[in-house]
């Protein structure tokens, strides 16, 4: 019998092409470039303003993170949200006492028995310490030991891309940015492995459209559940 796990949402910016991020270096960050591009700019504040009406527990990579610069930014105030970051060696101690700071519990998955969080000791800090990533574990344990009943995703194409194929998505909310950004190396929405056969047709996320809503500057935001 399997345990209980939260029920998950992805929820992405993306460009029409399906694109995460602007480019191939970590330099090249959607957060930081759309701002700056004419016909972008004017409908982002959008997906932040949707954002704010997630869920109360929002899952992401130290990567992703470290990119935005949560190892550099002032301490910031309290939130309802919970936060679970997956990270082996992009935060450093300053980035922990940040999401301690921001978040209402913060629980780091690591495989990292060095990292940094270890030398902290906040009350709302929380380790799951897995010699290999396993989600599926990661999300039973957050259920039971946490009461995380409901979870936002919002990591990068390669992790997005293990919840897929271990089929741990049940919705899918995506802001499409009127964007083409192109680049065969520039992370997707979904990375990963690819398939190689007919035999592996079963680990397609199939989806059900429940809702598009036409958003102002030519954004629109798409919202679908997984059925198969």
């Amino acid at each position: 019998m399997m345990k209980p796990r939260p029920i998950t949402t992805l929820y992405m910016l993306s460009s029409v092409d399906g694109k995460i991020s602007t480019g191939t270096t970590d330099i090249m960050d959607v957060d930081k470039d759309f701002p700056k591009i004419a016909g972008l700019k004017e409908g982002l504040h959008q997906y932040y303003e949707i954002e704010q009406t997630t869920d109360l527990w929002s899952l992401n990579s130290g990567r992703v993170q470290a990119k935005m610069g949560v190892n550099e930014k002032a301490m910031p105030p309290k939130t309802p949200v919970s936060f679970v970051l997956i990270d082996n060696k992009n935060l450093t101690e300053h980035g922990i006492r940040y999401f301690c700071s921001l978040a209402k519990e913060f629980v780091l998955v690591t495989s990292n028995k060095e990292h940094p969080a270890y030398t902290v000791r906040e009350k709302n800090l929380h380790i799951i310490y897995q010699s290999k990533l396993n989600l599926l574990d990661m999300l039973e344990k957050l259920y039971e030991d946490y009461s995380c009943e409901r979870i936002t995703v919002q990591t990068g194409g390669m992790l997005n891309g293990l919840f897929l194929r271990e089929k741990l998505f049940d919705y899918v909310d995506i802001v499409v940015a009127p964007v083409l950004i192109g680049g065969k190396d520039t992370s997707s929405l979904i990375d990963g492995t690819s398939l190689v056969s007919t035999d592996e047709l079963g680990l397609l996320g199939v989806l059900r459209l429940e809702k598009c809503d036409v958003l102002e500057d030519s954004y629109i935001r798409l919202r679908y559940k997984v059925i198969g």
